[in-house]
């Protein structure tokens, strides 16, 4: 990909050349930025990830505090976040190409602090009303519409050889994001942070113990961080200048590729963060009325965990072995674990909880190896600016995970007494990409070997 500098004019933000994929332009100018640039964008993701699934580590304490939520209303409010990502996504797509990484990166960072602050006010408000969480919850998905236009900019300033391993690097570290969330607020909500602004605590009720808590530390402890990645991203990024109008972005849904790879990042993201958001409150409902019963949060964490660190380690060996066989690995694996888990969605007792947890944990880890081998594959299967445009709308469809998974298991629950339909469902929908994936990238002779 060779450019040129669209607007001399606007040198500040754009830069005048950039060509990743000639060797000597890499070592003598494009490396250094490349990787820069790449810090800067991974730490601001990672807090847009917290802040997207900051909601599915409150809601499970706000009847806990003293409101009055259904199960039915909590699982809208763990959905809604993931119904905002997937449609702020399908916006962000289009951000890059025409207003540059330097604008977008920077605005959507700010646009967060609007959620951030804004739960952490609501939650101190007996009165707040549900509609008013679900306007909050809305406004925090947000943060899953910035991957979006985060991803498709990375893939523009590293060569084609290189793709997996940024790719996977920056999804990877920003999807911790999730399991940053859920492991850190136990423990900010224990202890009064923001005194100086003269925050109230709320009485906690679990297991027949009373404390205080400060819930609203939940959503505050990531204000400044979020105006430091603000800040960061207009220091440190520069936009490429590869300009697309509508017109050319919306060539990629004539590319039955485009589609294909959307069913199969559905598969493998939209499990993960449909997972990773209902899995704390799936916990406190299954095995919460036992007594000893588990903290949620205390376990729920280690599924985004290990689905993330997975995702970084495999975006080095997609490089190196191709997507298709990993895609098909993950298929196979999250199958299997997806059946695995139904025999404990109906538990007798604690002891079935940790093979519960075991089973739910190996879906996060095969989703999580399919989530670094997809970015490897479509920017082998799409050349630039098309790769960065199916990048988007890949990660759009997929954001809708969270709102598609919670709302499943909402209404199947009602109508089955239990979430076993789901898991099948599951389990289907992969024995399907699989097919999918051999046929069009990973058999002898596919269209493209990827």
């Amino acid at each position: 990909m060779t450019t040129t500098d669209p607007a001399p004019s606007r040198s500040s933000s754009w830069l005048p050349r950039w060509d990743p994929n000639d060797p000597a332009f890499w070592e003598a100018e494009g490396k250094a930025r490349a990787w820069r640039t790449l810090a800067v964008t991974t730490f601001s993701l990672t807090l847009a990830f917290a802040v997207w699934f900051m909601v599915s580590a409150i809601v499970v304490r706000l009847n806990d505090i003293g409101f009055s939520l259904s199960q039915g209303q909590l699982f809208w409010l763990t959905a809604m976040p993931g119904l905002a990502a997937g449609i702020t996504r399908l916006a962000h797509m289009f951000f890059v190409p025409m207003y540059g990484s330097r604008h977008t990166l920077t605005l959507g960072t700010l646009s967060l602090l609007i959620p951030a602050i804004g739960w952490g006010v609501a939650v101190q408000n007996p009165n707040t009303s549900f509609t008013t969480f679900m306007i909050l919850a809305f406004l925090a998905g947000m943060g899953g519409g910035n991957f979006s236009s985060f991803m498709p900019s990375t893939s523009l300033f590293f060569p084609k050889k290189m793709q997996g391993t940024a790719l996977g690097i920056q999804a990877g570290i920003g999807n911790f994001g999730v399991s940053l969330v859920q492991f850190l607020t136990p423990w900010v909500v224990g202890v009064n942070l923001f005194w100086f602004l003269g925050s109230d605590s709320e009485r906690w009720t679990w297991a027949g113990r009373t404390s205080d808590i400060w819930l609203q530390n939940a959503a505050w402890v990531y204000i400044p961080w979020l105006l430091l990645g603000a800040a960061l991203s207009w220091l440190v990024v520069r936009s490429v200048p590869i300009k697309a109008n509508f017109g050319q972005q919306f060539a990629i849904f004539r590319d039955k590729h485009t589609w294909v790879m959307t069913s199969i990042y559905m598969m493998t993201f939209g499990a993960f963060s449909g997972l990773a958001a209902a899995f704390p409150l799936l916990i406190k409902n299954l095995y919460g009325g036992f007594e000893n019963a588990p903290l949620p949060l205390k376990f729920a964490f280690l599924g985004p965990l290990i689905g993330s660190a997975v995702r970084v380690l495999f975006g080095l060996i997609a490089d190196k072995t191709g997507g298709a066989v990993l895609t098909s690995i993950s298929a196979v694996g999250m199958a299997v674990c997806a059946l695995l888990v139904t025999p404990y969605l109906t538990p007798s007792s604690l002891e079935q909880f940790p093979l519960f947890v075991a089973a739910m944990l190996g879906i996060f880890f095969f989703s999580g190896i399919g989530n670094a081998s997809t970015f490897r594959q479509m920017p082998i299967i799409f050349n630039p600016p098309q790769s960065a445009g199916v990048i988007g709308w890949t990660a759009a469809i997929a954001a809708f995970g969270p709102f598609i998974v919670s709302m499943s298991l909402s209404a199947i629950t009602a109508a089955t007494g239990n979430a076993r339909l789901f898991f099948y469902l599951l389990a289907a929908f992969c024995v399907l990409n699989l097919g999918l994936n051999w046929y069009f990238y990973g058999r002898k002779g596919a269209e493209k070997p990827s």
